[in-house]
């Protein structure tokens, strides 16, 4: 699997944010993706030394709609988070320090 396949998008919420001053990055990664090629496809797309990774299986929600046919109930998909810390004499991401 190529590096851009493994990891499909950051994710920006408040408590991802306050881990980027400490060089903690999140990402949406796909699901058969495991914690070594996370760590090789972080280091080869932005240039940084990997310290470790922890990833997280996050189960989908149930969303419902009412139609006038009735209620309609489906399901948002299932993906892995990756929760990647970088060392501490690696640089930082560019991308996250513009939002920072």
């Amino acid at each position: 699997m190529r590096a851009q396949d493994i990891i499909i998008k950051p994710i920006l919420t408040e408590k991802s944010y306050s881990g980027i001053q400490n060089k903690i990055y999140t990402f949406k990664v796909a699901n058969q993706a495991n914690k070594i090629e996370i760590k090789k496809a972080v280091e080869t797309l932005f240039g940084v030394k990997v310290e470790k990774v922890n990833t997280i299986k996050v189960k989908g929600k149930e969303k419902s709609q009412n139609t006038r046919q009735g209620r309609t109930v489906g399901k948002t998909s299932d993906y892995t988070k990756a929760v990647v810390t970088l060392k501490q004499d690696s640089k930082p991401i560019a991308f996250f320090e513009s939002l920072s």
